[in-house]
């Protein structure tokens, strides 16, 4: 499902214009990554968590010329789906 197929069913589900659809959309995941760059938790019941993870410094190697190289700590967004989601899925 593409962007556009996920505001065409939100518009349809909610009875709301496309424009609308996108817009509610917007402030969504706008909501979502401003949490996130705060440090927060988003948890929404049932169905998920959105957080951020550190991942540490580490020492890799270029698999073309098999040279070292260092990876730098990281922070990525991490999902964890919640049971009601899990549950329909199945």
């Amino acid at each position: 499902m593409t962007k556009a197929d996920l505001v065409n069913a939100m518009a349809e589900k909610a009875g709301l214009s496309k424009t609308d659809a996108e817009k509610a959309l917007k402030a969504f995941t706008d909501a979502i990554t401003e949490a996130l760059k705060a440090g927060e938790k988003v948890a929404l019941v049932g169905f998920g968590t959105f957080s951020v993870g550190e991942r540490a410094a580490r020492t890799g190697q270029n698999p073309q010329t098999g040279e070292k190289i260092n990876i730098p700590a990281a922070k990525s967004p991490k999902f964890k789906a919640g049971k009601a989601l899990k549950d329909s899925v199945q």
